[in-house]
């Protein structure tokens, strides 16, 4: 029951990552500097985790691992990012909707296919009909959503940002997949945790870095982060304690339930979000097909993961 209810909590922190690196990336002013400034404080934490376990001499093993092992970092970078960009326009619940319909997308067909060295399992009955609930559950949610998404019929606009979501959902399976080859070669789950934010940081950093000298992006400010609410900084915390936790929790309840009760998080913490306007995010009303899509995407959800 508590590893159950500590899987619950693990995933809504996901949407109030989200929440706070906008509230980050508002005082920084602008995204691709507060996503670097954000995955920092991720690597930072991981790394003092890693050497109070003992752990981080793993990184010596690096050099042996195969090249594609190494950048399972880059779905972070691509996941925050599109938070950031994301939670502000959409909602934190088609926000969040999209992710998850994204990442089961993703998991779905490195299952099928034994993409990423991940065992091949086949396509499954019962895995179409979970795949095409959660589908279904996110195209309700957004078109219940849609006049205040679009408005003035700005439906080209909207659909570039549902791709968005849906790619940066997809981006966590395939980094889980990455990042258990490198866990698999270092032994040292925190260290692989650690390498990963250092490697999406060092990429956000680069991105900033030629987003700057093509005068597209300025850099971080840093006198208005002085004024930054103490929980705009727990989007670090929040992605550490994710990785982190995933990895101490699928030993013992199975990925499976654990991959299922943090999508519940994500989705509960996102509805709360969203109806009371928290986390200076805009009050957006839960109605009931709003409520019927979010069912309809977590019963997808269970569906895909009980196969």
């Amino acid at each position: 029951m508590l590893l159950t209810f500590l899987a619950l909590v693990v995933g809504g922190l996901l949407a109030v990552q989200a929440a706070a690196n906008l509230q980050l990336s508002s005082a920084a002013g602008g995204p691709v500097g507060a996503s670097t400034l954000q995955l920092g404080v991720g690597a930072a934490l991981l790394t003092v985790l890693a050497t109070l376990a003992g752990s981080l001499g793993a990184v010596d093993l690096l050099p042996n691992a195969e090249p594609w092992h190494l950048l399972g970092g880059l779905g972070s970078a691509v996941y925050i990012t599109a938070g950031i960009l994301l939670f502000p326009r959409l909602g934190a619940l088609v926000s969040v909707g999209l992710f998850v319909t994204g990442q089961m997308i993703a998991s779905v067909v490195v299952d099928t296919l034994g993409l990423l060295g991940v065992a091949r399992t086949g396509l499954k009955p019962a895995t179409v009909v979970g795949a095409a609930a959660v589908v279904a559950g996110i195209a309700l949610v957004v078109r219940a959503q849609a006049p205040t998404l679009a408005p003035a019929g700005r439906w080209v606009q909207l659909a570039r940002w549902v791709l968005l979501g849906l790619a940066a959902g997809s981006a966590l399976p395939l980094q889980g997949a990455v990042n258990a080859q490198l866990r698999a070669d270092l032994h040292a789950p925190v260290t692989v945790g650690a390498f990963s934010f250092m490697v999406a940081t060092a990429t956000m950093a680069l991105v900033l870095l030629g987003a700057h000298a093509l005068r597209r992006t300025p850099w971080p400010r840093l006198a208005p982060l002085r004024r930054l609410p103490w929980w705009g900084w727990l989007g670090g915390f929040a992605g550490a304690t994710y990785v982190v936790a995933v990895f101490l929790l699928i030993p013992q309840i199975g990925a499976a339930a654990v991959v299922g009760l943090t999508v519940a998080g994500q989705q509960l913490a996102s509805l709360l979000v969203d109806h009371f306007g928290l986390l200076r995010l805009p009050e957006r009303p839960l109605t009931r097909a709003r409520l019927a899509g979010v069912a309809l995407l977590l019963a997808g959800v269970a569906l895909i993961q009980l196969t």
